[in-house]
Protein backbone atom coordinates (compact mmCIF):
# COMPACT_ATOMS: atom_id res chain seq x y z
CA UNK A 1 0.00 0.00 0.00
CA UNK A 2 1.60 3.49 -0.83
CA UNK A 3 0.92 6.26 1.53
CA UNK A 4 -0.03 9.69 0.25
CA UNK A 5 1.96 12.15 -0.11
CA UNK A 6 1.76 15.45 1.76
CA UNK A 7 2.35 18.91 0.68
CA UNK A 8 5.12 18.67 3.58
CA UNK A 9 6.79 15.98 1.95
CA UNK A 10 7.21 17.73 -0.99
CA UNK A 11 8.25 20.48 0.89
CA UNK A 12 11.27 18.42 2.45
CA UNK A 13 12.02 16.84 -0.96
CA UNK A 14 12.25 20.09 -2.83
CA UNK A 15 14.88 21.53 -0.06
CA UNK A 16 16.66 18.28 -0.46
CA UNK A 17 16.99 18.60 -4.58
CA UNK A 18 18.20 22.58 -3.58
CA UNK A 19 20.60 21.34 -1.03
CA UNK A 20 21.69 19.13 -3.78
CA UNK A 21 22.06 22.19 -6.47
CA UNK A 22 23.95 24.03 -4.08
CA UNK A 23 26.32 20.96 -3.31
CA UNK A 24 27.07 20.52 -7.26
CA UNK A 25 27.18 24.29 -7.32
CA UNK A 26 30.30 24.53 -4.87
CA UNK A 27 32.05 21.31 -6.24
CA UNK A 28 31.94 22.46 -9.89
CA UNK A 29 33.21 25.77 -8.92
CA UNK A 30 35.99 24.02 -6.82
CA UNK A 31 37.18 23.32 -10.42
CA UNK A 32 37.91 26.58 -11.42
CA UNK A 33 41.45 27.85 -11.11
CA UNK A 34 42.45 30.26 -8.79
CA UNK A 35 46.21 31.57 -8.51
CA UNK A 36 46.19 28.57 -5.75
CA UNK A 37 46.80 25.01 -6.34
CA UNK A 38 44.17 22.44 -4.84
CA UNK A 39 43.41 19.11 -5.53
CA UNK A 40 39.68 19.83 -6.18
CA UNK A 41 41.27 21.30 -9.43
CA UNK A 42 41.67 18.54 -11.32
CA UNK A 43 40.25 15.63 -9.19
CA UNK A 44 36.87 15.13 -11.40
CA UNK A 45 38.64 15.24 -14.58
CA UNK A 46 37.92 12.14 -17.02
CA UNK A 47 40.53 10.32 -17.88
CA UNK A 48 39.82 7.44 -20.10
CA UNK A 49 41.74 4.64 -18.06
CA UNK A 50 41.72 1.37 -20.03
CA UNK A 51 38.61 2.98 -22.20
CA UNK A 52 37.05 4.14 -19.11
CA UNK A 53 36.17 7.76 -18.87
CA UNK A 54 37.23 7.63 -14.51
CA UNK A 55 37.67 10.69 -12.22
CA UNK A 56 41.29 11.32 -11.72
CA UNK A 57 40.91 11.07 -8.18
CA UNK A 58 40.35 7.63 -8.29
CA UNK A 59 43.05 6.61 -10.45
CA UNK A 60 46.10 8.96 -8.50
CA UNK A 61 47.02 10.30 -5.94
CA UNK A 62 46.50 14.23 -5.77
CA UNK A 63 48.48 16.79 -3.63
CA UNK A 64 49.61 20.16 -2.97
CA UNK A 65 52.60 20.30 -1.94
CA UNK A 66 53.48 24.47 -2.85
CA UNK A 67 50.96 27.16 -3.15
CA UNK A 68 51.39 26.53 -6.90
CA UNK A 69 52.37 23.61 -7.55
CA UNK A 70 50.13 20.20 -8.00
CA UNK A 71 51.52 17.06 -7.92
CA UNK A 72 49.51 13.79 -9.39
CA UNK A 73 50.78 10.56 -9.26
CA UNK A 74 49.25 7.56 -10.96
CA UNK A 75 48.99 4.44 -8.78
CA UNK A 76 49.35 2.63 -12.94
CA UNK A 77 52.50 4.44 -14.58
CA UNK A 78 50.64 3.23 -17.93
CA UNK A 79 48.00 6.19 -17.71
CA UNK A 80 50.65 8.86 -17.35
CA UNK A 81 50.02 9.65 -21.24
CA UNK A 82 45.98 9.69 -20.82
CA UNK A 83 45.82 12.23 -17.65
CA UNK A 84 48.18 14.40 -19.29
CA UNK A 85 46.07 14.21 -22.37
CA UNK A 86 43.19 15.13 -19.92
CA UNK A 87 44.83 17.84 -18.76
CA UNK A 88 45.89 19.41 -21.62
CA UNK A 89 41.91 19.07 -23.49
CA UNK A 90 40.12 20.52 -20.11
CA UNK A 91 39.49 24.46 -19.90
CA UNK A 92 42.22 24.43 -17.27
CA UNK A 93 44.72 26.04 -19.33
CA UNK A 94 47.37 24.22 -17.49
CA UNK A 95 50.36 22.27 -19.12
CA UNK A 96 51.61 19.27 -17.40
CA UNK A 97 54.57 18.02 -17.06
CA UNK A 98 55.94 14.56 -16.09
CA UNK A 99 58.94 12.37 -15.78
CA UNK A 100 57.38 8.84 -16.75
CA UNK A 101 55.93 8.66 -13.26
CA UNK A 102 54.47 11.69 -11.58
CA UNK A 103 52.69 14.89 -13.14
CA UNK A 104 53.53 18.22 -12.02
CA UNK A 105 51.25 20.92 -12.95
CA UNK A 106 52.85 24.52 -12.08
CA UNK A 107 49.91 26.65 -11.38
CA UNK A 108 50.93 30.65 -12.82
CA UNK A 109 49.68 33.89 -11.20
CA UNK A 110 46.15 34.57 -13.24
CA UNK A 111 46.62 37.60 -15.83
CA UNK A 112 43.84 39.82 -15.30
CA UNK A 113 42.06 38.96 -18.69
CA UNK A 114 41.82 35.44 -17.25
CA UNK A 115 40.50 36.65 -13.95
CA UNK A 116 37.55 38.40 -16.09
CA UNK A 117 36.98 35.05 -18.27
CA UNK A 118 36.90 33.03 -14.83
CA UNK A 119 34.69 35.74 -13.08
CA UNK A 120 31.93 35.58 -16.26
CA UNK A 121 32.15 31.81 -16.08
CA UNK A 122 31.53 32.13 -12.33
CA UNK A 123 28.71 34.40 -12.89
CA UNK A 124 27.57 32.13 -15.78
CA UNK A 125 27.35 28.77 -13.42
CA UNK A 126 25.88 31.07 -10.69
CA UNK A 127 23.06 31.79 -13.21
CA UNK A 128 22.20 27.94 -14.35
CA UNK A 129 22.33 27.00 -10.54
CA UNK A 130 19.58 30.36 -10.12
CA UNK A 131 17.50 28.75 -12.86
CA UNK A 132 17.95 25.04 -11.58
CA UNK A 133 16.55 26.26 -7.85
CA UNK A 134 13.44 28.06 -9.94
CA UNK A 135 12.82 24.56 -11.80
CA UNK A 136 13.00 22.76 -8.89
CA UNK A 137 10.87 25.11 -7.55
CA UNK A 138 8.27 25.16 -10.63
CA UNK A 139 8.22 21.11 -10.42
CA UNK A 140 7.48 21.31 -6.98
CA UNK A 141 4.46 24.04 -7.26
CA UNK A 142 2.97 21.74 -10.16
CA UNK A 143 2.61 18.30 -7.59
CA UNK A 144 1.33 20.73 -5.02
CA UNK A 145 -1.02 22.28 -7.74
CA UNK A 146 -1.85 18.38 -8.78
CA UNK A 147 -2.51 17.77 -5.29
CA UNK A 148 -4.85 20.12 -4.58
CA UNK A 149 -6.66 19.73 -7.52
CA UNK A 150 -7.06 15.79 -6.49
CA UNK A 151 -8.25 17.28 -3.48
CA UNK A 152 -5.51 16.36 -0.89
CA UNK A 153 -5.00 19.17 0.13
CA UNK A 154 -6.96 22.05 0.84
CA UNK A 155 -7.02 25.71 -1.12
CA UNK A 156 -5.53 27.11 2.18
CA UNK A 157 -2.51 24.44 2.21
CA UNK A 158 -1.89 24.95 -1.02
CA UNK A 159 -1.10 28.64 -0.22
CA UNK A 160 0.31 28.32 3.04
CA UNK A 161 2.95 25.60 0.76
CA UNK A 162 3.42 27.93 -2.10
CA UNK A 163 4.56 30.85 0.35
CA UNK A 164 6.97 27.59 2.30
CA UNK A 165 8.06 26.98 -1.39
CA UNK A 166 9.07 30.94 -1.84
CA UNK A 167 11.09 31.10 1.20
CA UNK A 168 12.93 28.19 0.41
CA UNK A 169 13.95 29.31 -2.70
CA UNK A 170 14.80 33.13 -1.22
CA UNK A 171 17.09 31.54 1.08
CA UNK A 172 18.83 28.82 -1.00
CA UNK A 173 19.21 31.85 -3.53
CA UNK A 174 21.18 33.79 -1.33
CA UNK A 175 23.18 30.83 -0.42
CA UNK A 176 23.86 31.19 -4.07
CA UNK A 177 25.06 34.61 -4.01
CA UNK A 178 27.52 33.74 -1.11
CA UNK A 179 28.80 31.07 -2.77
CA UNK A 180 29.82 32.89 -5.82
CA UNK A 181 30.82 36.21 -3.51
CA UNK A 182 33.13 33.51 -1.95
CA UNK A 183 34.41 32.14 -4.90
CA UNK A 184 34.69 35.91 -6.71
CA UNK A 185 36.69 37.14 -3.74
CA UNK A 186 39.06 33.85 -4.40
CA UNK A 187 39.73 34.91 -7.81
CA UNK A 188 40.27 38.54 -7.35
CA UNK A 189 42.76 38.06 -4.50
CA UNK A 190 44.96 35.59 -6.45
Amino acid sequence: MSQIKTSKDVLVQTEVQMRKAIDALRRELAGIRTGRATPALVEHLRVDYHGIPTPLNQIAAISAPESRLLVIQPWERTVVGSIEKAILKSDLGLTPSSDGAVIRLTIPSLTEERRLELTRLVNRRLEQARVELRNIRRDSLEELRQMEKAKTISTDELKRSTDALQKLIDSHTVDVNKVGQQKEAELLES
